[in-house]
Formats: structure tokens, sequence, C-alpha cells
């Protein structure tokens, strides 16, 4: 699209533009209601349908049966590291977490606020460049939580690790639907939309109806998972807009198949993997069976020639390559809606660049 860069920014990121065009014709006047979608009541029909069908095409793209239920909330993924614990973990019960990353981190200190915490696996004594392969499970955890992608780091479990079905919770904020995933495994899912989903501003929130049990009296209002089912998400005032771009990224996805997006995903992935392991200038920092396919993290020799890098690639129209300010680094975040033409753009301009300051 003309005026468009190349964006390989982490999140807020690059969206379908099939479903950023459908957002700008109904800005002002959705479907000739006369009113435009930021502009819509959460409580009329237009927007109940619009909750219908991001919910209904959830559960039709990932087999969501009726024993679970969708949740839109709000606060993003860090709001989910205090209410996993604050409903699920009951006292005198342990949680298990598995620490591969900055956000895992910082879920599992949110969830020692509020009971007994196990750290079963844990990556940081290698700087989190590799997802642990044994994980060592306390006696009858309450769940299991792990973060499926860690985007500042670069790493991505490519499979579940190991704990009875229902039993795992996840923070799939950064590879949420880049893949069919069995649901049975899981108690909770939940992720901030920036990514993969929508823009900011919405929580996809999916849970087991059987949990909203454990759930104590007391908690805050907006605290409480049961808010959100009885209500249906609409106990308060919900992201409308957010909300519906996630429904037009899900329409999105459905019409390109998920298996597709995986397929695609794991092509571009293999790309620049691939010129960055045959390149003397591009080292990865992540082993081999533990690199994202969402966020390719890599390093130059230098903290110069990675300025140098970034600054001509920005010139060239490639956006958001700078790795996350605590790492430092190169990184390229190609989610589902990013087009494989600007991987194969960014393939070429590192072989340049590599030929130029080799």
């Amino acid at each position: 699209m003309a005026g468009r860069v190349f964006n390989f920014n982490p999140g807020p990121a690059v969206l379908p533009v099939e479903a950023l065009e459908t957002l700008r014709d109904n800005l002002l006047n959705y479907k000739n209601s006369g009113i435009g979608i930021l502009e819509m009541s959460h409580r009329g029909k237009d927007f109940e349908g619009i909750l219908n069908d991001a919910e209904g095409l959830l559960r039709e793209l990932l087999e969501i049966n009726d024993d679970y239920a969708v949740i839109f909330a709000t606060g993003g993924a860090t709001n989910q590291f205090s209410m996993v614990p604050m409903n699920l973990l009951g006292k005198g019960q342990t949680a298990d977490y598995i620490i591969t990353g900055s956000w895992s981190k910082k879920a599992c200190a949110e969830a020692k606020k509020f009971g007994e915490v196990h750290i079963a696996a844990s990556s940081e004594d290698k700087k989190f460049s590799y997802i642990p392969k044994q994980v060592s499970l306390s006696d009858k955890p309450a769940y299991v939580h792990f973060t499926s992608n860690n985007t500042i780091y670069g790493s991505q479990f490519r499979s579940e690790p190991q704990a009875g079905d229902g039993m795992l919770v996840c923070d799939a904020s950064s590879d949420f639907l880049h893949k069919k995933i069995e649901i049975k495994k899981y108690g909770l899912i939940y992720a901030g939309a920036q990514k993969n989903l929508g823009p900011a501003g919405v929580t996809l929130v999916i849970i087991r109806k059987d949990w909203l049990e454990r759930t104590p009296q007391g908690l805050p209002i907006m605290m409480d998972y049961n808010t959100y089912v009885k209500e249906r998400s609409l106990y308060n005032t919900p992201p409308v807009f957010a909300i519906y771009a996630v429904a037009e990224v899900l329409k999105w996805v459905k019409k390109q198949g998920l298996a597709v997006v995986q397929k695609q995903n794991e092509e571009k992935a293999a790309m620049l993997y691939k010129t960055i392991d045959e390149s003397a200038m591009y080292k990865a920092v992540v082993e081999p069976d533990s690199r994202s396919i969402m966020n390719v993290v890599f390093r130059l020799s230098s903290e110069e020639l990675e300025t140098k890098f970034v600054k001509e690639a920005a010139a060239r129209g490639f956006a958001g390559l700078k790795g996350h300010r605590s790492v430092g680094g190169i990184r390229a975040s190609i989610y589902n809606a990013f087009p494989i033409a600007g991987v194969a753009a960014l393939v070429e301009f590192m072989k340049e660049f590599e030929r130029q300051n080799s």
C-alpha cells in the first residue's frame, strides 16, 4: 500500500491492510448506521453483533467448546499477571512458573504477592537464550504458568510444557493465533491484542468455566473473572473500537486459513535465520531449537555497527528494528500480518549491508 513502510515494531504492531481498510471505511459511518465506530454505544445492537463476531470467530478458529468462556478485558497482559493468582491461587496452594524472559519474571513476581510460587524451570542462567527442556513441577500445583513467546529475547516454546490437561496458564500475548493449539491443555490463556490480534487496549482471556469456582469472595469487582463472564465483558464500557478491530483481524485470519498463516510464519522466520546463520556479520542469540518465529533477535559485531544498521534500514523503509532497550541488538518482529515481501526485502538489505561493512 502506497506510503507505508515495512513495520517490524514489536507491538503495537503491523495489522492486515484489509482489516485496516474496513476500520477506516466504518470510522465515520458504521454500516450506514449514521454513527461512527468510535462513537458507538456498547449497549447497542451493532456492538452486540461485533462482540458475537469476535467471540464466534475465535471459537471457530481454535475449536473452543462451551467448557471455556471468552473474555475481553483491559489492562494488557500485565494486569493478568495479578488477576491470575488473585483468582486461581487458593490458600495453601502453590503455583508453578516457568521463567524464560522478562515478562514471565514479572508475572512470577506478581504471583508471589498472593501465594506460594515454585520455579519449575528457568533459562535465566544463559540470559534466556533457550527454552528449558526439563520442567520440575511441584506437588499438585494450582496451575503451571508459562510465556509462550518471548518478545524481548526472541525465544519461543515449540510445544507446550508437560503438565496435566487443563493445567496450563499461558501468556500468549506475542504469538497468539500464529498456529492452532489444543485448548484442552489449557486452563487459561491470556493475550494482549497488540501483536497478532489488533490494537492496544483490549486483552483476550480464555478460561475454563469450572475454574471460575476457584475465585475467592471479596475480590475487587473488575479483578474477578466471574464479573466478565456473567456480564459478557460488558459490566463496564469495554474498548469498543479495539474489539471491533480484533473481529476484523479474525475475519482476515479465517480467510487466509490458520494453517496457511502458520506456514507463512515459518517461511518468513526461516528466511531470516538462514541469512543470519550463513553470515559472518550477524549472530543469532537464541539456540536453534528455541528460536522464535515471531521475533527474530540478532546482534552485529559492535553497538556502533548496530546503530548504523538501524539508521540505514530506517532510511530504506524498515521501521522498528532496534532491539529492546534492555538487551540491545536488532529485532525483527514478523507477526501474522507481516508480508513475506518485507522479509525478502530485509534479507536483501542485510546482505548489501554486510558487503559494504565487512
